[in-house]
């Protein structure tokens, strides 16, 4: 298979920092409630919606699982608004993501989101559409709504290859 091979990376909030914020339980924003009976994780990640009239919404995505070796060849960026991600059936998932260079994802980095954590991208951020290992998943999904274009799509010229299977 030709086309330049990406490494799948743990995901961790220093690494994903300057794409989004990983999605989990952070004991340092652990807080007891109701009684001492629930621990509330606060203020996990923040929304951004850009635009007059725009509006946060809440959805279900039913990811189908990739095959592997996957060919990664587009990234897509919602530049009015940030995306979640957080995986309801305890399943891992892949989370690619690339930098901005002049307006275009440069090569792109691989992530492997354990079953308990999500992601959210941050506005204009370029990133890979829900990659589901395994079986279906299901994922809680907080994005903006509202007027104006919010998706911006990129084909890669190059392939990137994307190999498997993953200790799940």
């Amino acid at each position: 298979m030709s086309g330049a091979y990406l490494t799948v990376e743990p995901l961790t909030k220093e690494a994903f920092e300057p794409f989004g914020e990983v999605i989990g339980p952070d004991p340092s924003s652990m807080r007891l409630i109701n009684g001492g009976t629930t621990e509330r994780y606060h203020a996990l990640f923040t929304p951004e919606a850009a635009g007059e009239d725009a509006r946060i919404i809440v959805s279900l995505f039913r990811g189908q699982p990739r095959k592997f070796p996957y060919i990664l060849d587009m990234m897509e960026r919602h530049p009015l608004g940030s995306q979640s991600f957080s995986p309801l059936s305890g399943r891992p998932f892949l989370v690619a993501v690339a930098p901005d260079v002049n307006g275009k994802p440069d090569r792109p980095r691989v992530f492997l989101a354990k079953g308990g954590q999500g992601v959210n991208y941050r506005r204009g951020t370029w990133h890979h559409p829900l990659m589901a290992l395994g079986d279906a998943s299901d994922f809680l999904v907080v994005d903006r709504e509202g007027p104006g274009s919010n998706l911006e799509e990129y084909f890669y010229d190059e392939r990137f290859i994307i190999e498997g299977p993953f200790a799940l």
